[in-house]
This record gives C-alpha cells, structure tokens and sequence, in this order.
C-alpha cells in the first residue's frame, strides 16, 4: 500500500454524500470491476492507495453542514480490506459521522465490519445505520475461487445476523451472478432463504448476470482459464466483448428471486432499496434543521 494526501473525500450523490477511504483491493474477486481501465489507476489495483488525511477531510466537511444526511462508503473499495485492520482509518471516519450525527450505509465482503459494531449500533441509535453485504454463491468452495481473499458466505451471513441481533438493518448485494458458474435455482434459493432466516430488510439485484469492461474483462477472463478450463471460450462465442452478460436462465431466475423476496416481505426492488438506504428517519431530519 502507499499514502497519499487526498484533496478531498466526500462526493455529493442525490442527497446524501459518497466516500471511499481506500483506493484498490485485496479481496482478489475475480470479476471486480473497480479494476476496469475506465477508473483511471495508475497503480497497480492491489496496491492499496490510502488517503491517509480522509478523517481530517471529513471531520472539516461535516462540521460545516447544518443539514443532516447518509453518507454512503464501500462502492468502489471495500472499507474492511486487510489494511483496515493495521490503519482503522475506517473507525476514526465513523466515530467523525456519529460525533455530526450523521448515518451511515456501509458495504463490505469482510467480518472485519464487526469490529466496529458497537459504533455502527451507537451510529444507528442516533442517526441510522444500514449494513450492506454482498452475497454471491452458497457454495463456500466456489466462494474461495471467486472471491479468494475474504470471509465465506456463511461467515457474511453470521454478520448479517450478528447485525441484525443488535437492530442494525441489513441490505444484501446478490451480485454479481455468473453465467454457467452460480447461476443456479438452487444458489438463489439458498441465499434468499439465508437472507429470510437473518431478517435481511432489502436484496439488491440488478439482473441475473454481470458486466465486463476493459480491464475486467481480462482478468475475469484469466481467472476462467485457471479454474474453469474451456469456459472462457464459451463466455467468447455468446457474448463477445458485450458489456452485459445475463446469465442463459436470467428470465426464469429473475421471477424466482422477486417471488421469493415478496413471499418473505424482503424488499427486492433497487429504487425502494436505495430510497431507504439514502434517508434519514423523518423525525430525525426534521429535528436537524433546528439543532444547530
């Protein structure tokens, strides 16, 4: 990893703010498309760029804003890589956004969110906390091929719950879905059934299937090669160099995920999801024009 002095670190998105800490990962996913050419690094994507001044940045922006809101992190770098666990650069930005009274949605693979429980709970009691956590297979040995250098599904889901017991709601990322790989009835069954079991509060899905740009195309595509011989050619003759790949089965998966959702009153539609994930609770916005 190396460190650099950012110029600044929240990103203003349709009434709440963006923020990401960390730039690259070390997860090793093998279909990532942070890695794609279009986002510009100029470093290798597992050395981690670390803005180390993103705590001071934060705390300047926050202090000057009268009106209270979400602030999203975990989009493009995920706020728990191993570095975390040495930097917890991460933590100090939370306890700025629960000092402004602030709420947070956060996104992460890893269980390194837990050791900071306690604050997302304390976040949560006075503002809003919402955990996201991507899922993508049920299958904890083609986790470790897809998604190599992080906790398991099983691992996800027992933070999912752990979340859950102590009120913080939940919102799970199943995505994304590849074709011929996880693309399964029976995947989808068992993650949705997980995410019931758990009181997960919404499931974002896009689609059945992924997308493949320049840079991410040609890792994917390596990866293939190195665990699913033959595969890439197949994923060549249907697709091309198409940026949407949906899965052969996505119609018929795609009416299994929405039925299974409503059956469980799981918010499954990507506009509820991220309307709630992006709000305050009105009583708590309201109050905040006044407080200050």
């Amino acid at each position: 990893m190396h460190f650099v002095e950012a110029k600044g670190i929240l990103t203003a998105n349709g009434g709440r703010y963006g923020m990401n800490i960390y730039r690259g990962c070390t997860h090793g996913c093998i279909y990532c498309d942070s890695r794609s050419r279009c986002y510009r690094f100029t470093h290798p994507f597992e050395d981690i760029e670390v803005k180390q001044n993103a705590p001071e940045l934060l705390e300047k922006a926050l202090k000057s804003k009268r009106n209270r809101s979400m602030i999203g992190t975990g989009s493009m770098s995920d706020p728990y890589m191993h570095c975390e666990e040495e930097l917890r650069l991460t933590r100090k930005c939370l306890e700025i956004i629960n000092k402004y009274g602030f709420g947070v949605a956060i996104q992460t693979k890893s269980d390194r969110i837990l050791q900071d429980m306690d604050l997302l709970d304390e976040i949560n009691k006075n503002a809003k906390c919402v955990v996201q956590i991507t899922l993508t297979t049920f299958d904890d040995r083609l986790c470790s091929i897809i998604e190599p250098n992080v906790c398991n599904t099983k691992r996800r889901i027992e933070v999912l719950e752990k979340m859950n017991e102590r009120g913080i709601p939940t919102v799970v990322w199943l995505s994304p879905i590849l074709p011929y790989i996880n693309d399964t009835k029976e995947n989808i069954t068992e993650i949705i059934n997980e995410c019931a079991r758990v009181n997960v509060k919404g499931i974002i899905c896009f689609g059945m299937g992924l997308t493949l740009r320049e840079g991410d195309r040609e890792y994917y595509y390596d990866a293939l090669d190195k665990h699913f011989p033959g595969l890439k050619q197949k994923y060549i003759e249907k697709y091309g160099n198409a940026y949407e790949l949906p899965s052969p089965d996505s119609k018929n998966l795609m009416k299994l995920f929405r039925d299974m959702c409503i059956q469980n009153g799981i918010m499954y539609k990507p506009d509820e999801c991220f309307n709630y994930m992006n709000t305050l609770p009105d009583t708590y916005s309201q109050i905040s024009l006044f407080d200050l």
